[in-house]
């Protein structure tokens, strides 16, 4: 029977780290995905700016600046023939096929611009990067890294004059240059600094953080500009609406270049960048952000089902849910319960129709789901400062998610109590503890090393929530299985010690690790998604509460199981563990099926969030499975015992 039990066991860590593994590989080969689109991205931007600088009036004046310019275009048209196959890639290599035409035929400058922005924008469009830093960039931070990084090449000023830059050839970029400095945008700085200028002594800055990066290039694209600049744009901002529409979001901001916006607002393009490349706090992601940018994505998923990039339009739908629309669920669920279901169900259907390919349907689901996104938005406009909001919102996620994991640690140390095997409660007591370190970390990470997708987000949560089911499952069927037999004591003291051997424990304490750390993994990320200077107190009472209610539901199942007989005892654990792994189950399922692992299906069933129910087949058979399994090991059980 040990055996047995320890080959299970062995079985499922191994196919936990299977599903691990896969979806370390699928994130590893994004992640190398994004980078190499980045590059392209970069090159392309070089070539829009500096191509003026090779030809002239159909004339190369600089011939060493003109064979840059060939070998960019055709290194760009390579990599993007690297790049994993859709039905837009070939569209991608045959528009930088175009640039490198005109890049021979000495086109003008404008011409080669034009081209090369174009196909830079469709890059990011058929392979989605992250565009802005995860939080505002300190410029104090950002000028002293230039000051320690950057000035001895590009000056202290950014005059291009620093001790070095004689001999360098080709010399380094005056970022006080206001004619250059039109043509760059701040996006086009930080991929400079995080990869460096190949066939320049522009080094690539990978030992400095994601958001150090951020901040200097935000700081150096800041040095073109004056104090008259920055205050003319910070007046005309406040005063203008639409001024303030003109760049919404850090998004946006990063992308922007001055000769871009000037062709949309006039003038007021040089003072507006000027101030908010200073201050770019102005236009921080917040809730209503993130609906905006569910609505985008939307739009851009309908726009890549019409182009017939089905995978593309597949991706921008998950994104849609998982980057916009779930960064602003706590806050949304707290001020309008039946708009936040409708907008889950929405969105869950409409990728349905995306992966079904089905152009009209889709474009009719789009208008639906912009109108309830925009209603949202309304609803959100003070959820920030809405104290109740805030408290109900720390409460309720800590509560729903704190449940399931406090049920699953407090069946393991009654049972150990029980047992009389006290001995083993350090390895339970360990789980749970470093999975709270764990979640502490993961915060950290989160908000100032990477940004987290939505994507990275579930598959973890729906892969830990899988893992847990199978392990509560085999326990389940094991403790009902002992709750049939008779002479329980002596079976406890004959048994147990060889039974929970190292092998065992530390499996307690991988289930009590996974368990809760699944659970505080999504808690952290919500809070980080609610927590603003003016709500944080009141999150923090609600999320008091809600431990007080825990602790509380903690000591009654504990002072209740104490008094059980030892076989009923087992009887209702059995019950209590089978049902949870019937919730995460569908839970897991749920979650996979977000980042498109799991096809989904709806049907016409009731939702019940708490038990893991939802209306599609992918999970109502999952969890009819797990059913199923339960119902023969209890026959099987009965049976057993009867012989």
């Amino acid at each position: 029977m040990q055996v047995a039990r320890f080959k299970y066991q062995i079985f499922v860590i191994t196919l936990f780290f299977i599903a691990l593994v896969s979806s370390s590989v699928s994130y590893a080969q994004n992640t190398a995905t994004q980078d190499k689109a980045k590059q392209i991205w970069q090159v392309l931007d070089y070539l829009a700016v500096d191509y003026g600088a090779a030809v002239q009036n159909g004339v190369v004046v600089s011939i060493d600046e003109y064979a840059e310019m060939e070998e960019f275009s055709a290194n760009a048209e390579k990599q993007l023939s690297e790049l994993p196959k859709t039905d837009a890639s070939l569209k991608l290599v045959q528009q930088s096929g175009e640039l490198r035409a005109l890049i021979a035929a000495k086109a003008s400058p404008e011409q080669v611009a034009t081209q090369s922005r174009a196909l830079a924008a469709d890059v990011l469009r058929v392979y989605p990067v992250p565009l802005s830093p995860t939080q505002a960039p300190d410029l104090k931070t950002g000028a002293a890294l230039y000051q320690a990084n950057c000035a001895s090449c590009h000056g202290a000023a950014g005059h291009g004059d620093g001790p070095l830059a004689k001999s360098l050839n080709p010399p380094p970029i005056a970022f006080s240059d206001h004619e250059r400095a039109r043509e760059r945008s701040v996006f086009s700085l930080q991929q400079i600094i995080s990869h460096g200028v190949a066939g320049t002594s522009m080094p690539a800055f990978t030992q400095l953080s994601e958001n150090d990066r951020w901040s200097i290039a935000f700081f150096a694209s800041t040095l073109a500009y004056s104090d008259v600049d920055r205050e003319a744009g910070k007046k005309a901002r406040a005063e203008n609406a639409s001024l303030r529409n003109a760049i919404p979001d850090l998004n946006a901001l990063t992308q922007a270049t001055e000769a871009g916006l000037e062709k949309q607002i006039g003038k007021d393009a040089r003072p507006l960048l000027a101030h908010l490349r200073s201050e770019p706090g102005q236009v921080m992601a917040s809730n209503d952000d993130s609906l905006a940018l569910a609505k985008k994505r939307l739009a851009e998923s309908v726009q890549a089902l019409q182009a017939g990039d089905k995978a593309n339009a597949s991706r921008l739908a998950v994104s849609a849910y998982l980057d916009g629309f779930e960064i602003a669920e706590p806050a949304l669920s707290a001020k309008n319960k039946a708009l936040f279901n409708d907008l889950e169900k929405g969105m869950g259907a409409f990728r349905v129709i995306v992966n079904r390919g089905e152009l009209t349907e889709a474009k009719e689901a789009e208008q639906k789901l912009q109108m309830m996104l925009t209603q949202a938005q309304d609803a959100l406009t003070t959820a920030t400062d809405d104290r109740l909001a805030a408290f109900l919102g720390a409460f309720t996620i800590l509560l729903r998610e704190g449940l399931e994991a406090l049920l699953v640690v407090v069946a393991m140390v009654a049972f150990l109590k029980k047992a009389d095997r006290k001995d083993v409660l350090i390895y339970v007591h360990a789980g749970w503890v470093v999975a709270l370190i764990g979640g502490g970390v993961t915060w950290a990470v989160a908000t100032y090393l990477v940004d987290l997708s939505g994507a990275s987000r579930e598959m973890t949560e729906g892969f830990a929530a899988i893992f847990a089911a199978v392990v509560l499952l085999g326990v389940g069927i094991w403790m009902h299985q002992k709750s049939m037999a008779g002479r329980w004591q002596a079976y406890v003291k004959e048994k147990l010690s060889s039974a929970l051997n190292r092998r065992s424990a530390f499996m307690l304490f991988i289930l009590s690790f996974v368990t809760v750390y699944r659970e505080v993994f999504e808690t952290v990320l919500f809070y980080a998604a609610l927590w603003t200077g003016g709500n944080g107190g009141y999150m923090l009472l609600g999320m008091g509460a809600a431990i007080v209610i825990l602790a509380v539901v903690a000591f009654v199942l504990l002072r209740t199981s104490a008094r059980l007989p030892i076989g009923q005892f087992f009887a209702a654990s059995s019950a209590l563990v089978a049902m949870l792994a019937f919730v995460m189950i569908g839970k897991g399922v749920a979650a996979l099926q977000k980042v498109g692992i799991f096809d989904i299906t709806p049907i016409s069933f009731p939702q019940v969030d708490l038990l893991g129910i939802y209306p599609t087949t992918q999970t109502v058979i999952a969890q009819l499975l797990i059913l199923v399994i339960i119902v023969a090991s209890v026959i099987y059980n009965v049976r057993s015992s009867k012989k």
